[in-house]
């Protein structure tokens, strides 16, 4: 007989001898799920949550979009002493250093988030990124002030990326435990239409000014008008965050009551969660989170932030047109995200994140294949296939993503590994395919890295577990109305398990 054997069996002679003691301790480890354990959602307040989230998502992505569509512009206003080329690679270093500090931003904010609660922090986030793209439109020009005027444009672009850095994991952790577990990919769907509704504004807006105003005056004042657009909309998003309530999974896990879960005996060290327990203790979830964003990402910036500038060095299309064309795709997104969202809650997560995966591996080629064509026609036709690919991933990733992890670590895990990914694989994206062109000498490159990325997202959702219409991990079951409450404690009481 084996150290293990005499072990189990001095375990089952322990159990038979003190039978009421061990009821008690698998009682403690399996409590019985009660009422009381189950969140019964408010629709009204899921709604409210649904749009602050998403509307900060919007300013963070309107500002990523503004900024790339006048990287030209800011590039003559605060460079102004190096050739065009200078100026533009003065101008994206600037925009770089965000994506720099994203993953410093979200190891502070992911972990306060998970100890002081979501909605502070969040609103900490929406003030900081408000304030930042606002005052990028009152920064005097080279001209005017000198050197300082590039060291103010790069300070406040940290201050973007320090407090983007905790808004998309807070956002989406925010939705995820808001929404009711049947409904959570619909509500989360609305993340993703904010980065759309962001991208539009961003590229519309520019389209707009850039044909009213003249070359000069968009280079003397035009340019600043979209980013001192940002002060009334971060108030708006502000206002709303302010006036929600702390989501209901951290009350519960805040007030030790979430205790029908698989996580309950974490629930009294959640306070502690840090960056420490997330690398060592979550590792496995963080390198999968970090597959996924990375694929998704890849895609993501490559057809919503690269294409209008691959549409005009590479084919020669005008600024204008290639954003024109680009604006068609984006509401085609908006136009079906939320559908997605419905069929991942009732089909799942993982085969609609595959569908997204396999469209960029097979349709990658084909559509750079038609966009080279150059007939407007065919390059809509080319960027929509991949639209459609990409919404597929849109319309389900965050209310994946948050799944994946516990809730006490929820805020702080996933905006570690997402800004990580972010900062490596999707902001890298335009340079690494810039490049690849320049060395290979071909344009085909953005579909064969959109490929290879499809490859890494392929294998990531194999690995995944199925999470649609079950609890999050770490939380109780969260319903839409006290029937289905009933309904649950009914089918959850089951027999003693000895």
């Amino acid at each position: 007989m084996t150290a293990t054997d005499n072990d189990e069996s001095a375990d089952l002679a322990a159990v038979r001898r003190h039978r009421v003691l061990f009821r008690a301790i698998e009682r403690r480890r399996h409590p019985k799920l009660r009422r009381s354990d189950i969140t019964v959602t408010d629709e009204a307040a899921v709604k409210r949550a649904t749009k602050a989230a998403a509307l900060g998502n919007a300013m963070e992505w309107y500002d990523f979009g503004i900024y790339s569509y006048l990287a030209s512009t800011i590039g003559k206003v605060f460079f102004p002493s190096g050739s065009d080329t200078a100026q533009l690679l003065g101008s994206f270093a600037t925009f770089a250093v965000a994506f720099l500090v994203r993953p410093v931003g979200g190891m502070v904010f992911g972990p306060l988030g998970d100890k002081i609660g979501r909605k502070s922090i969040l609103s900490i986030t929406m003030i900081m990124m408000a304030v930042g793209t606002f005052a990028i439109g009152l920064i005097p020009s080279h001209t005017a002030i000198g050197l300082w005027a590039p060291v103010l444009l790069i300070f406040f672009r940290l201050v973007q990326g320090f407090s983007t850095g905790g808004e998309y994991g807070g956002a989406s952790t925010f939705i995820a435990e808001y929404a009711p577990d049947k409904r959570r990919g619909f509500f989360g769907s609305f993340l993703e239409f904010g980065t759309l509704a962001g991208y539009v504004g961003a590229s519309g807006l520019v389209v707009i000014l850039s044909s009213v105003f003249t070359e000069d005056q968009m280079l003397q004042w035009g340019w600043r008008i979209p980013f001192l657009v940002a002060a009334p909309l971060g108030l708006i998003g502000l206002y709303l965050r302010l006036k929600l309530d702390e989501t209901p999974a951290f009350q519960k896990l805040e007030g030790g009551q979430a205790k029908a879960t698989e996580a309950a005996d974490a629930v009294e060290s959640s306070a502690t969660a840090d960056l420490g327990k997330i690398f060592t203790r979550y590792w496995r979830p963080l390198v999968l989170c970090l597959a996924l964003v990375a694929a998704y990402n890849i895609t993501d910036y490559m057809l919503l932030s690269y294409m209008p500038t691959y549409l005009s060095d590479e084919l020669g299309y005008g600024t204008n047109r290639g954003l024109l064309i680009l604006l068609v795709v984006m509401i085609v997104q908006m136009c079906v995200i939320n559908q997605v969202g419905r069929l991942s809650d009732r089909f799942g997560r993982k085969p609609l994140l595959m569908a997204g995966m396999l469209g960029f591996l097979f349709l990658s080629v084909p559509s750079f294949l038609l966009i080279r064509q150059g007939s407007i026609v065919l390059i809509t036709l080319g960027l929509l296939l991949m639209g459609l690919s990409l919404v597929m991933m849109l319309g389900t990733m965050s209310a994946a993503l948050p799944a994946i992890f516990p809730t006490h670590v929820r805020y702080g895990s996933l905006s570690v590994a997402y800004n990580l990914a972010t900062s490596l694989f999707g902001g890298t994206t335009p340079l690494v395919v810039t490049a690849l062109i320049s060395a290979f000498h071909t344009n085909l490159m953005p579909a064969y890295y959109a490929t290879a990325a499809a490859v890494v997202g392929v294998v990531a959702v194999l690995c995944m577990r199925e999470t649609a219409n079950k609890p999050l991990a770490g939380s109780p079951p969260s319903v839409e109305t006290e029937e289905e409450a009933a309904e649950l404690v009914q089918a959850r009481s089951a027999a003693p398990r000895f």
